[in-house]
């Protein structure tokens, strides 16, 4: 589920629709949570689907670390990606504000950390030297989002968690003791998805 302070809109002809920020997000705040609205679905299942049915899923799921793809069951699946995202996956089955999301902003991915199965060519952004989503994005710049995550977790028992009600309650203890500073976090490598499992 996402953040309920969002709504999907417009962005532009190049971009279509995404999510946006319909009050002050603070950083630190878990911006959307794995729930029982989102659908798993196990790549055996997609394989023996309509290709139009399959179309569908590839643009708008990701994968988990098991390889499952998994439709946000809300709006979710309008999160665009940047290279600069404002959110950022953590290994609690949910997504933090890596900084504060101003009415009226995007929320973002950096779908790098999504699992993608292909390439993903991208728009330049300024000052980024990346112009592709790889699928090995994760094992490669995990330190990097690593670092913003213990960064950002410093303000999450600070500012108004809406969305922890639906965390796992292990999830729940793990995340306040990390952002407590009584238990190391989880590295975002622990979302990463291996494609060669599927060959086992």
């Amino acid at each position: 589920m996402i953040h309920p302070d969002t709504e999907l809109r417009f962005i532009s002809p190049e971009i279509g629709f995404g999510v946006v920020a319909t009050k002050l997000i603070p950083k630190g705040t878990i911006t959307w949570v794995f729930d029982s609205l989102d659908q798993i679905i196990a790549p055996q299942s997609l394989e023996k689907m309509h290709p139009l049915q399959k179309a569908f899923l590839n643009k708008y799921c990701y994968r988990d670390h098991r390889g499952d793809y998994v439709l946000c069951g809300d709006h979710a699946r309008f999160v665009n990606h940047s290279f600069r995202s404002s959110c950022l996956s953590t290994a609690y089955d949910c997504e933090l504000a890596v900084r504060d999301i101003m009415p009226g902003e995007e929320l973002t991915d950096d779908y790098g950390y999504l699992n993608p199965s292909e390439p993903f060519d991208c728009a330049l952004e300024p000052g980024c030297a990346r112009t592709q989503v790889l699928p090995d994005d994760l094992p490669n710049f995990h330190a990097e989002w690593d670092a913003q995550l213990e960064e950002v977790f410093r303000h999450f028992n600070k500012v108004p968690q809406p969305l922890l009600c639906l965390l796992p309650p292990a999830h729940r203890a793990r995340m306040q003791a990390v952002a407590a500073g009584s238990t190391p976090m989880d590295s975002i490598l622990n979302c990463y998805y291996d494609p060669g499992q599927e060959r086992k």
